[in-house]
Parts: C-alpha cells; sequence; structure tokens
C-alpha cells in the first residue's frame, strides 16, 4: 500500500511538473524566453515556495483551452539573475511573457484576474503570430519605481554629510537588504490603499443625457464614486488611451469619437478595501459589444445605454495594472484613500417556518445570498410543540399563540445564522412588517409579503429584533459546543495565519496546548483509524514534530470546524472549497495541515485524552475562569467581621463596608471587654501583643456600634476646646505616670486601640466617661514622654497613632 501511495504521490508531482515547468538557472529562464507562446510565470523564493493555491484552477484552464501555445512556469528568483529585482518580497506575483517581452503583471493570489489575464493575453498572442497585431511590451511597474528611486538616490549621491538621512537610508534599505525593508514597507503602502478602477461615461452617453440615470445605477450596487470630472479627451489623449486597439479596423473612428464630445471620468471603489472592485464593475457593465450584452445580459449598463460597437456607453478598467496607469493619466495627483478595518460583522437568527421551507427554501436562500449575508450556521429541523411553546413563551397569552406554536411544529424548518456588518436591522428590512395584510400593502418585495400562505395567517419568517435577543435565539437552535481542532506538524509554520482564521471564523479558543506526540499517544489520538491502510503512516507523521492542539467553542463548533477545514484531500478541497484551509495549507492526503473530530463524542473523547477533564461555561469559556471571577466578587462583598485584618483595613479605608445586624455588634462588644479585662491581668511584657489582638476587633467594629449618636456627638466637639484642654490635661497624665507608672501601663494598656477609631468618626469606646476619652485621644496627639518611648507598648502606640491620623486624614 506504501509504494502504491509513492507512486500515486509520483504521478501527481509528475502531473504538477508537466502543468508548471520549473525554472532554477539564468540558462533555463533564457531558454523559455527564446520560444514561442505565452509563458506565465509564477515567480518565488524558497523560503516562502510558489503559490499553490491557483494550481487547481490553472490545471482546468489549461484543459479547457488545450491550447499549445499556452505554458505555466515557476521560477526560483534566488538563483536566476534576471529575477533578482524580484526578490525578497512574499506576495504572490505572476509575469506574463510573450515572445520573450514581458506584456502584463498580477500581484497576489487573484484567480479571477489571472484567469481572465491568461484568456485575454493568448488571443492577443495568436493575433500577433497572424500577423494581425503587434505585441505590446510593459514594464513592471513596481520594478520602475524601485530603479527611479536608485536613479534619484545616484543623482543625489555626493557626499555622505551632505546627502539627506531619507536617502541615505532608502539605499541602505535597498542595498544591503536586497529590497526586502523597502518591498515590505511598500507592500504595507500598497495594502493600505482602497481597489479602485477608472470609468468613463463616453460622449454618446453624455450628450444623451444618461449621466445621472448611470450614476445612479452605479450607487445602487453600493459602489462609491471617489472622483469624477467631465473633460474633452486630445486625440493624443484618446490614442495613448486606446493604443493597444490600434490594430481594429475602427481604431480611427474610435478616436474620432472619443474626442467628439465630453466624457465623464469616474474613479470607484466599493466598501471598506475596494476589494474586487475591477471585477464588480465590468459585470456590472456587461460585454464590450452591445449586441451581445443585449441579449445575455440586459440588466447591463451597456445593454441599456450603448448603440453600437465602441459606441457602447461606458469603459471600464480591465485590470489592476491598467486601472493605474488610467488614474495617473486622468489623475496625476490623486490620493488613493486608505483602506479602513475589517467591519465588524453582526449575527442573526433567522428561521424559515415550515410552510415556507417546504415551497420556497431554494428561492429564499437565494435572495439571501443576493442580500450579501453570509450563512454562517445552517440546520434543518423538527420543533416539538413544547421547543415552541419553550421558543415562544414571551408571547404566551397572545391570541395568536397556539397558532403559532402550531404551525411552528407541523414540519421541519430551516435555522439560520446570518452575518452581515448590519445583520439584524438588514435581515428585519427584508421581512418586511409583521401584519401580513400591512406587508402585502407597504412592502409587497418583502418576503412575507411575497411567501405568505393562504388562509394562514402566520408570517413564514422570524428575525432576531436586537443584538442582544439574536444571541439568545442563536443559542436556543445552535448551542454552543467544543471541538478539537489540531495544526499538523506539516502546517506549524503557518499557525498564526491559522489562528487568524479561526477567529475570524467566529471560534473561541477556550484551551490549547503546543506539543510533541509520542507514537503511544499519537496510536491512541488516532485508534478510530486504525484498521486503515494510511493508520501507520498517519501516527509517524503526527509524531515527527510539534503539534498545536486547540479547543475550539462555537455554535455547532463540530460541523462549522470541519465545514472551515475543507475535505480530506487537499487537491480535492482546492476544487471544492479553494478558500478552506486544507485548499490554503494542506499539502497531500497524509500532510493536510489540519484535523478535526468527526462528531460530539469524538470531540469529548479527543479533549480528554489531550486535556484531561474540562468544564466549560454556557459561552464556551473554562468553567475556571468564571469560578475565579465569582470568587472575586464574593471576596469584595464579605462582610467586615469576617475578613483578615489586611483586608478589613483595606476595606475601611474604601469606606464600603455595610453595617452589620445589632446582635452581632453586641456580642463583639461584650468580647472586646473580656479581653480587655484579662490584658490587664497580663505582664507588662505582652501588651504589645494584646494591643495588636485588640486592635482588629475594634477595627472591625467602627460602623458596628449600636449607639452612634454618643459618637456622633464626640466627633462634633469644637476643636477649640480639644486644643484648650491638651496642656493641663498633659501634666495631670505626667504626674499619674511617675506615681503610679505600673498601674497605669497595665490600665492604659488597651485605652490606645479603643480611641484609635475615634479620628474615624466611630465613636466606639461607649463603655468609658466621655471626658476621659477627650482626654486619652486628645493626648495621643501629643509627642510620646521620654518614659513611653523606652517601651515596646508605647513604641507601637505611636505607630499606631500614626497610622490612625493618616487613616482619618484620608
Amino acid at each position: 500500500m506504501a509504494d502504491k501511495k509513492k507512486a500515486s504521490n509520483m504521478a501527481r508531482r509528475k502531473q504538477e511538473i508537466q502543468l508548471q515547468q520549473e525554472i532554477e538557472t539564468q540558462e533555463e529562464w533564457e531558454d523559455i524566453m527564446s520560444k514561442e507562446g505565452l509563458y506565465v510565470v509564477d515567480v518565488y523564493q524558497e523560503w516562502c515556495g510558489p503559490c499553490t493555491g491557483l494550481v487547481a484552477n490553472l490545471k482546468r484552464l489549461k484543459n479547457e483551452l488545450g491550447d499549445d501555445l499556452l505554458h505555466f512556469a515557476i521560477a526560483k528568483a534566488d538563483t536566476i539573475d534576471a529575477l533578482e529585482k524580484y526578490r525578497g518580497r512574499c506576495e504572490p506575483c505572476f509575469l506574463f511573457y510573450a515572445g520573450g517581452v514581458l506584456v502584463a503583471v498580477i500581484r497576489g493570489a487573484n484567480s479571477p484576474m489571472v484567469m481572465r489575464t491568461v484568456t485575454e493575453q493568448l488571443q492577443q498572442e495568436h493575433k500577433v503570430i497572424d500577423g494581425t497585431a503587434e505585441r505590446k511590451e510593459i514594464k513592471d511597474p513596481y520594478i520602475s519605481m524601485v530603479d527611479t528611486m536608485d536613479d534619484m538616490d545616484e543623482d543625489e549621491e555626493e557626499t555622505e554629510e551632505g546627502r539627506p538621512a531619507s536617502k541615505k537610508d532608502g539605499k541602505q534599505m535597498r542595498f544591503k537588504g536586497e529590497l526586502v525593508n523597502f518591498g515590505d514597507e511598500n507592500d504595507r503602502s500598497q495594502e493600505a490603499k482602497k481597489e479602485v478602477t477608472v470609468a468613463i461615461i463616453k460622449p454618446d452617453a453624455v450628450q444623451a443625457g444618461k449621466v445621472d440615470e448611470i450614476l445612479a445605477e452605479i450607487k445602487t450596487q453600493g459602489i462609491e464614486i471617489l472622483k469624477q470630472e467631465e473633460r474633452v479627451m486630445t486625440e493624443e489623449e484618446a490614442t495613448n488611451m486606446y493604443t493597444h486597439l490600434q490594430e481594429e479596423e475602427f481604431f480611427k473612428d474610435l478616436i474620432t469619437f472619443m474626442t467628439s464630445g465630453p466624457s465623464h471620468i469616474l474613479v470607484l471603489t466599493k466598501g471598506r478595501t475596494g476589494e474586487n472592485i475591477i471585477n464588480n464593475f465590468r459585470d456590472l457593465l456587461g460585454p464590450t459589444s452591445v449586441e451581445e450584452a443585449k441579449e445575455k445580459q440586459p440588466e447591463s449598463l451597456r445593454a441599456k445605454h450603448g448603440q453600437e460597437t465602441y459606441m457602447n456607453a461606458l469603459h471600464g478598467s480591465s485590470s489592476e495594472d491598467q486601472a493605474m496607469r488610467e488614474l495617473g493619466f486622468f489623475f496625476p495627483d490623486y490620493v488613493i484613500p486608505a483602506a479602513e478595518g475589517k467591519p465588524k460583522l453582526q449575527r442573526t437568527l433567522a428561521l424559515i417556518r415550515p410552510d415556507a421551507f417546504k415551497l420556497h427554501k431554494e428561492e429564499v436562500i437565494q435572495m439571501i445570498n443576493e442580500a450579501g449575508f453570509k450563512i454562517a450556521l445552517q440546520k434543518e429541523m423538527l420543533l416539538t410543540k413544547e421547543m415552541a411553546e419553550d421558543f415562544y413563551k414571551e408571547h404566551k397569552g397572545q391570541e395568536y399563540f397556539d397558532e403559532l406554536v402550531t404551525r411552528m411544529s407541523s414540519g421541519p424548518l430551516m435555522a439560520l445564522g446570518l452575518a452581515r456588518e448590519d445583520a439584524v436591522e438588514g435581515w428585519r428590512g427584508m421581512l418586511g412588517p409583521k401584519e401580513l395584510d400591512k406587508a402585502k400593502e407597504e412592502a409587497p418585495d418583502s418576503l412575507r409579503a411575497k411567501f405568505a400562505v393562504d388562509d394562514v395567517m402566520i408570517n413564514q419568517f422570524h428575525g432576531s429584533d436586537s443584538e442582544d435577543s439574536a444571541q439568545k435565539e442563536l443559542e436556543f437552535f445552535f448551542p454552543v459546543q467544543q471541538t478539537m481542532a489540531v495544526i499538523k506538524p506539516d502546517a506549524l509554520g503557518t499557525k498564526d495565519e491559522i489562528i487568524e482564521k479561526v477567529h475570524e471564523a467566529g471560534f473561541k479558543i477556550a484551551a490549547r496546548k503546543e506539543t510533541t506526540l509520542s507514537m503511544e499517544i499519537a496510536k491512541e489520538f488516532y485508534s478510530d483509524h486504525k484498521d486503515k491502510d494510511y493508520y501507520n503512516d498517519l501516527v509517524e507523521h503526527m509524531a515527527s514534530g510539534p503539534t498545536m492542539f486547540m479547543v475550539l467553542s462555537r455554535e455547532d463548533a463540530v460541523d462549522g470546524w470541519r465545514s472551515l477545514i475543507g475535505p480530506t484531500d487537499p487537491e480535492k478541497a482546492k476544487e471544492d472549497s479553494p478558500e478552506s484551509l486544507r485548499a490554503l495549507y494542506g499539502g497531500d492526503i497524509l500532510k493536510n495541515a489540519v484535523h478535526g473530530s468527526s462528531n460530539t463524542e469524538r470531540a469529548k473523547d479527543h479533549i480528554q485524552k489531550i486535556f484531561g477533564d474540562l468544564k466549560f461555561t454556557c459561552d464556551g469559556w473554562l468553567v475556571k475562569d468564571e469560578q475565579e471571577m465569582q470568587e472575586q466578587d464574593e471576596k469584595t462583598e464579605e462582610a467586615a467581621g469576617e475578613e483578615t485584618q489586611q483586608t478589613t483595613e483595606g476595606e475601611e479605608q474604601k469606606g464600603d463596608l455595610e453595617e452589620p445586624p445589632k446582635q452581632e455588634q453586641a456580642e463583639e462588644q461584650e468580647q472586646e471587654a473580656e479581653a480587655a479585662k484579662t490584658e490587664e491581668e497580663k505582664p507588662q511584657e505582652e501588651e504589645q501583643k494584646s494591643t495588636e489582638e485588640a486592635k482588629p476587633s475594634e477595627e472591625e467594629t467602627p460602623k458596628e456600634e449600636p449607639k452612634q449618636e454618643e459618637a456622633k456627638t464626640e466627633e462634633e466637639s469644637p476643636k477649640e476646646e480639644e486644643k484648650s484642654e491638651e496642656a493641663p490635661k498633659e501634666e495631670e497624665k505626667k504626674e499619674e505616670e511617675k506615681k503610679e507608672e505600673e498601674v497605669k501601663q497595665e490600665e492604659e494598656a488597651p485605652k490606645p486601640a479603643e480611641e484609635e477609631a475615634k479620628p474615624e468618626g466611630e465613636g466606639e469606646a461607649k463603655t468609658e466617661e466621655p471626658e476621659q476619652q477627650k482626654t486619652e485621644e486628645q493626648t495621643k496627639t501629643e509627642e510620646p514622654t521620654p518614659e513611653e518611648t523606652k517601651t515596646e507598648g508605647e513604641d507601637e502606640k505611636k505607630e499606631e497613632e500614626t497610622k490612625t491620623e493618616g487613616e482619618g486624614a484620608a
């Protein structure tokens, strides 16, 4: 089997070589340049490789055309001197050479543009060979710009000191970095600009007064007019404009026509980035021939407003390069606006109820796609009566409720998750009014009016009325699931790009792990494939290097991820789902970049094997995160007496605590009195410990005092009275300390802790005489006596006094 697989891979590789000739040396390059026909060359560097995304399309085009003049090649710029200036760039670049002459350039993997250019240039080359046309050589605009800047640098190359810093830096970037840095900056500049096209409303349409009508039709397609100008072309301008048609019999008549009156020149774009505006506008124009346009695209602009041949009303750029040339021709000083960031997409729930689903499903889906919605989620299901009642429980009691539930559970329906920048309002706009009579009268083209069912009073569609409702309703029909996503060793180098696409698809990455699997774990992980011929190769590959495992959460995550990764065979993926991850990053069936669980049970099993036991919240995150949040909330809501000393002090400073019940206050007060009494009998060396133990309980009770009126009276006593009593009371205290120092120390030890709460407005010491409280409070504000300084208890009292004063000031 392994031999058959190798043979199959070799056969596939030979087909690719036959499709794209590999060019790696200057001699091979010169050889193809000397041959007849059109060569489409994918220029690449070894570190990034050729563009594989278009191979399937090129192969199909080659088979369809069957033209011996058409050749495809891949050329390694690293080793070909003629392609030296293409080094240091990661963007795909396709060069079109005919008879050794460059005739077109396309940057980026723009498949439609490449396909169209191949067809156009091949037709042109046949005309050249037949002698009915001349080959038109062009210069690569990017390379020309680089050469121009190099020439500017050389002209300004005087002395190193006299040379402008910007030019010097630019020179260093080009010579030391082989255009890498300069190229990257230019790429960023190009990527930051909107894509634009140039349109011309020709003299016949202008003279017929159709400009306003044409402009209105352009705007209805969502196309933005960035710049417009009316002007009469000179003969020289018209000749330069249409030089590619100079071999046509009607060329002179065309020039005469284009200079016969004013034309209306437009610069157009679309959306935030202008992506695909060139193709979109050309589709709106229709075929060049007015007769063909009327036959094949009767709604196109040329079919509506054109007359014949070159008098076809409008012109549009055929490629990005041509758009840039025409923009420079008509508006040389115009600066293309910067592309905006990706729009924030909304999601909404759309329900096609049973009757409409049975009769009009395909037509409705087509209308949804044409309206620009992306169908992110899709499910056909049959609701039970209980499920319908639960979903519409807010409508219970309404006269239509029973019929609504009956119709919703009468047969299969379709639930859709629609995404668009304005999905909620956009979908409701398509639906029209809820009342069928009103919908038919006011919005006859709305879905509810158009697909109403005879003798059924319930409309046939549902749409969420807000983003919040949409989220809840989507969760009802598409509950959040978890699936296992794997980025295999062969694609780990592109993990950042893949992860970006994961986020774009709306997945949450609840957990991730990058590891190299052992053979044993790889065998266990793919145990459901052990009977397959490719099992051993698969296991060896998965253990060959680092692998990224991710737990993804989203509505219908299992099917959603499998849809995003595409078919198992990357070749089939490129044909059936060219934007899928395997089409973009896969090599072959074995090295197909990514893996996804096939159903919910296997997803759970895979997650268990790699991550162990995990639990998730309703919105798809790990439960751990939610628990930590709840614990933090509970901590901030704890009462003062249930916290540690450090937590209590921090909360008291914030002033956020609530008063506990009075019964708890009384109990705490009794405990404090008993503690104080016990501490009076302890030796002097335990004073500090007693003070520290008394302080927390008393600091926890400031706002817990049942009798706050006394405290309030004490707090409101005038400051002048306090100051006048300070001096005599200090002397009394000193005399008492000299006579009965030991007794005083025992009696005074708990009092400072009681009094420290007072500066914060917490009249705590209700068991003591008010006058004595004032005396001791005022005494605390003075400097301690020498005797106090000598004792550890008095040192602690000073620190506590300082802290209390600071808290009071705060």
